[in-house]
Formats: structure tokens, sequence, C-alpha cells
């Protein structure tokens, strides 16, 4: 069920009504309406897939309690280490089997060898890089003992697959959405049209932003043999602007209907191609992915501690991990790679978090010297998405060189 269908326009209505018909005090029945509603939503992707859910979900909730009551250090890392394998075994096989496949034996055919393998006719199961991190930071959580596992199964379903983030996030935290469903909820006129505004205003970046620019940005990339060096850049930016409008204005959708139910999630994006520098860039683009790997990974892994040489490395890993996290294709390993190359000089001189306020504030327009960091700055995120968009690496970098081949000449733009 998308958001931007019919579907959901029948579907989130009739939850939203008897969802606030049930009294404030049953925050149970409440809670349970919308559990039973995610599951709903979930099948109409693929029933089957439900199964897989409602088993991560239970590993993960009496995995977070084995974690708690452990009576040693070792237990707690026992339970620890089968959650977190259990989740990425599942996520390793449905969303990557057949690209370490593929991979393997084409490094087997770099030394002349010629194998044979068998790929596999995999559904992918929608959701799952987003319910698969939910949990995982719960259980992380507990060990961490930065929270306390919760005994309501209700409760910790619920936030592992409420609706408006189980398909594109956020990726929410226990920490956050936990409490808000164990606490009962009053209806709000004013969240609600905040919300209901959300909502419309995640339908035009889909709709009318991204449905229109993917039009061209696909007829381009498709058929990027044949156009001028002029008509390729104007793809990319096409790119650009289609997958912020659809994860934006998906975000936007979920933060406004989970509004309109009481219920408040995290922000994820904040106006990307606003920003000054490519650190800044990252603080405003996918900001709960973002900060996932920063405190599950980057922070895990030593940080900023022990001088540039720690940071360079961790930081080429939480980005070469964000490429792969977004699909299994060489093209968005090099995507997260080349975006750490472009934080790297941010990163080295230590000027990672120089532009931490709002661009032009407390002025009308940016002076000419933010002018030409947003331009720089948009100009490379522009640059990168042409491997996120692209079908392989050797089409990226033909795309590439038949911007730089000198034929700016936009004839075939007519023709768009």
């Amino acid at each position: 069920m998308l958001f931007n269908s019919i579907s959901y326009l029948i579907f989130f209505p009739i939850i939203f009504m008897l969802y606030w018909s049930l009294n404030k005090k049953h925050v149970s029945l409440q809670n349970l309406l919308l559990l039973v509603a995610s599951y709903y939503f979930y099948a109409c992707w693929d029933w089957r897939f439900v199964f897989l859910l409602a088993f991560s979900t239970g590993l993960d909730f009496f995995s977070g309690i084995l974690i708690y009551e452990a009576s040693s250090k070792i237990k707690r890392k026992f339970w620890l280490f089968l959650s977190v394998g259990i989740n990425l075994s599942f996520l390793v096989f449905f969303k990557y089997y057949n690209f370490f496949i593929e991979s393997f034996a084409d490094l087997l055919r770099v030394f002349g060898l010629q194998p044979h393998y068998m790929t596999l006719k995999i559904i992918l199961p929608v959701g799952i890089s987003f319910y698969t991190f939910h949990g995982l930071s719960y259980v992380f959580d507990i060990y961490n003992n930065k929270i306390k596992p919760t005994y309501n199964l209700i409760n910790y379903s619920l936030f592992v697959s409420f609706f408006p983030l189980l398909v594109a996030g956020p990726i929410e935290r226990a920490t956050h959405l936990l409490p808000q469903l164990e606490q009962g909820r009053k209806f709000n006129s004013t969240k609600a049209f905040d919300g209901l505004r959300q909502i419309l205003w995640g339908l035009f970046k889909k709709v009318v932003i991204a449905d229109n620019c993917a039009v061209y940005a696909n007829q381009i990339f498709n058929n990027s043999d044949d156009m001028s060096g002029s008509t390729l850049v104007l793809g990319a930016v096409f790119f650009a602007f289609q997958i912020y409008g659809d994860f934006s204005g998906y975000s936007d959708i979920a933060l406004g209907s989970a509004r309109l139910l009481g219920i408040e999630l995290l922000k994820n994006f904040n106006f990307p191609y606003f920003s000054r520098d490519i650190a800044e860039f990252w603080r405003r683009w996918h900001i709960s992915l973002s900060s996932w790997f920063k405190d599950y990974l980057y922070i895990p892994l030593g940080g900023s501690h022990g001088g540039n040489r720690m940071r360079i490395r961790n930081t080429f890993i939480i980005f070469l991990v964000s490429g792969f996290w977004h699909g299994a294709n060489w093209t968005f390993i090099f995507w997260g790679g080349l975006n750490a190359l472009f934080i790297m000089p941010s990163i080295i001189l230590k000027t990672n978090r120089n532009n931490l306020g709002i661009v032009a504030e407390g002025r009308i327009l940016p002076t000419w010297r933010e002018i030409i960091q947003l331009t720089s700055t948009f100009s490379l995120a522009v640059f990168a998405w042409i491997f996120f968009r692209a079908e392989s690496l050797e089409h990226a970098f033909k795309y590439i060189r038949g911007i730089f081949n000198f034929n700016f000449l936009p004839g075939q733009l007519s023709s768009l």
C-alpha cells in the first residue's frame, strides 16, 4: 500500500476515526488497533513476509528481556550477539545473497576461473532494512544500559511495525517512540492540522516534484549515450530533485500521519540542498539513518578518538556501509565512498561542525560566500547521485564522460 494511493486514502481515515473513537484512557486498545492496522498495511505488500516481521519482532523483544535479566556479562553478550546475528542473517540473505554470490564469481573470473554458481529469485521484503534497524537499536540500547526493556509485547510490536514508518522510515529509537506508546494520547486539533498540512506537503513533493522529475531523469539516464553534455547534467539535477521528493515526501507523509494520531516521529530531512558543505548536508539528509550509524557504528568503532587516522577510517566505514544499506550494487558502495571523500577535508581539518546554524540566519538573503558554498555543495551531491541512479559502475562512468565530452549543445533536450 503506497502513501500516494487510493488504498491509503481510504485506509487512513478509517483507522483515524476508529482510533480516536476509543477512550484516551484505553491506550492499550489504541495500540492494539494500530498494531492490527500496521500488520494489515504490511500484508498489502506481501502477506507472506508478515511472518518474518513477527519473528524479528519476537526475537528482539525476548532478547531485550534476556539481555537485561542476564546474570553475567558473558550471557548478556551471548543474547546480544544471537539477536544481532539472526537479524543481520535475514537481512543479508534477502537483500545481499545474490550480490555476494555474483561478486565472488566475478572475482574468481579475474584469476581465470569459470565458476558455476546459482542465484536465487528472492523477493525483497518491504521495509526489512528499517524494521531490522529498529530492533537492533533496541537491543543495543538495552545492552548499553540506556533503556530498560518493555514487557508489553503489543507496545514493542507497534514500535517496530508502526505503519507510517514501516516502509520508508524514519528509523525510530525506542527511547523516543516507546514512551509515547505507553502514555495516553489526547486529540489536539492544532497538531492534527499541522499533520494534515505535512501530509499534503509530502504528497506535493512525491506526486508533483518527484514523479514529474522521474519522467525526465529516467528518459535521460536510459538514453544517456544519445544525450548532449548539458542534457546529462540536467538529467542528474532532475534525479537529485526526484530522490529528494521521494524520500522526504514519504517522510513528511509518515510524520504527518503519525501526528494525526498524536504521535511524534523523528524529523528525517531538513532542507539538505541548502547546505554549505557536505558535512552539513549529511546532518540534514536522512537524519535518522545518519544518526543511527553514528551512534551504533561510528562511536563503537572509536569515533573521533585516536587522531585523524581513526576518524578517516571510521568515516569511510560508515559511508561505505551506508551506501551498501541503500542497495545491493557496487554503485551504492561507490556512492558512499565518494561522499566519504567529499567530507574528508572537513574531517581532517576539523571544520565539519562549522555550519551548525541556518543559511542567511538573521538576514533576508545569503552572502555571496554562502551562495558559492551552497552551489558547490549541491554540485557535489548531484555528481554523487549519478552513481546512485546508474544501473552499473560502467553506466555511471560513461554518463560522466558524456558530461565532459565538450558537447553541451542541448539538441536532444527538445525531444524530451
